[in-house]
């Protein structure tokens, strides 16, 4: 039998075009709708503020501005997907979770050096479904090591 990794598969919209993304489900605590973060002075931009999430004061990052994307309207759809980034809880904003899927790991690519403005530092490579490319994240590259230590002050009270 093939190997698989289970991915929560959210999306994120660039111009005119949807841009699908996964995340390994091991790395996702949950799902939940947009909530109105509030804001942080001194913040970098990526970063839309805090929420409070059952006690637990979390970061949350817009990725499309993480991604240098355009960024677009919070609606129905929008979610905040809680991930663990290098060892701490963060939300991240994107505009829909479409699915949680398996995908075999002989149709996953080496990441190319740039797709669509986000470097391949970011990727852990490209999943190939039928007639869809998957970009796969790796969450912990999201945020350099300084923005790690100036966000590890934010969150973690409970």
């Amino acid at each position: 039998m093939a190997e698989e990794i289970q991915l929560v598969v959210f999306t994120l919209k660039h111009d005119d075009s949807i841009c699908e993304y996964g995340v390994p489900i091991t790395q996702v605590q949950e799902i939940i709708p947009m909530a109105k973060p509030t804001r942080l002075p001194q913040a970098p931009d990526f970063v839309e503020g805090i929420i409070n999430l059952r006690g637990k004061i979390i970061p949350i990052i817009d990725l499309r501005k993480r991604f240098q994307m355009t960024a677009t309207e919070v609606t129905s759809d929008t979610r905040s997907v809680v991930v663990e980034v290098a060892g701490q809880t963060v939300g991240i904003i994107v505009d829909q979770v479409s699915e949680v899927l398996r995908l075999p790991t002989e149709s996953i690519e080496p990441p190319p050096v740039a797709i669509g403005g986000i470097t391949a530092e970011y990727l852990t490579g490209v999943g190939k479904l039928e007639d869809r490319l998957l970009i796969l994240l790796d969450m912990d590259k999201i945020l350099t090591e300084q923005e790690q230590a100036e966000l590890a002050g934010v969150g973690e009270l409970e």
